[in-house]
């Protein structure tokens, strides 16, 4: 499996990046039996979408998995629906968005569309809940539970190593404080994409976001091979969250960047 950075400013979109949104690809057979490239984004916030042109053609994704429904991790939608619809070589076939319960209302209210509009003919919406896992080609996606104001979940991607030698797993808590449903959802992971949005001294609030320190403390409990930090707002020192990670966890701490890329 392959991650790519799309955009990883937390909360809003940031003068460098654009808001959450992460490629994840594998290679595997097709339903021909050919062997090809299968994509899932998780999340599609706020610049997404026109970050995402630069990784991978829109029209060869599989599925969209959405952590949440707050905003900057899911109002690209529209542009995918606009892309898919509106394409000059005529609407594409309905792709797939694995979301909360209400995914499809809370997507017609960003688009301000009437109640009668469902997106059926370019997207098909579909409910993520735990313990029921979702197949998408070679990769098989699981949701566990988040600790946010809002339902939330945290996603676990298991599939193929690139070099074809065994199977990885590579998870993305989404929005999230410490809690038990990430702490099973980070075991035994070969790489954490963990949210860092909070700093310690800092921001005292308890059940939004994780400190560089949490998810340091997330990646220990679940003896993963690598952590990487992301969701960091443009007003957080992404240096602060860097060395409360590492003052926890000693294993490789990275920080996202677009177009960064990590294979497994």
């Amino acid at each position: 499996m392959r991650l790519t950075v799309v955009g990883c400013s937390g909360s809003m979109s940031g003068p460098d990046s654009a808001a959450s949104a992460y490629l994840v690809e594998a290679r595997g057979p097709g339903e021909d039996g050919a062997e090809r490239t299968w994509s899932i984004v998780l999340d599609l916030g706020p610049g997404a979408m026109g970050a995402l042109l630069n990784h991978v053609d829109p029209r060869e994704l599989d599925a969209v998995v959405l952590s949440h429904l707050h905003a900057d991790h899911m109002v690209d939608l529209i542009g995918m629906q606009v892309y898919r619809r509106w394409h000059p070589d005529g609407p594409l076939p309905p792709l797939d968005v694995h979301g909360p319960a209400g995914t499809l209302e809370r997507t017609r209210a960003v688009g301000g569309d009437d109640e009668d509009e469902d997106y059926s003919d370019v997207l098909t919406f579909r409910t993520l809940s735990t313990g029921t896992p979702v197949a998408v080609g070679p990769m098989t996606v699981e949701v566990f539970d988040a600790w946010h104001p809002v339902p939330a979940f945290g996603i676990r991607v298991t599939g193929p190593s690139e070099d074809g030698a065994g199977t990885v797993s590579l998870g993305y808590t989404g929005d999230t404080d410490s809690c038990p449903g990430q702490d099973a959802m980070a075991q035994g992971l070969d790489l954490l994409l963990s949210e860092a949005a909070f700093q310690e001294d800092r921001d005292e609030a308890r059940g939004i976001h994780l400190t560089g320190r949490r998810a340091g403390e997330l990646a220990v409990t679940g003896g993963v091979g690598r952590l990487v930090l992301t969701h960091v707002q443009p007003w957080t020192d992404k240096p602060t969250v860097l060395d409360e990670a590492r003052s926890v966890y000693d294993g490789q701490v990275d920080l996202a960047a677009p177009g960064a890329t990590w294979v497994l």
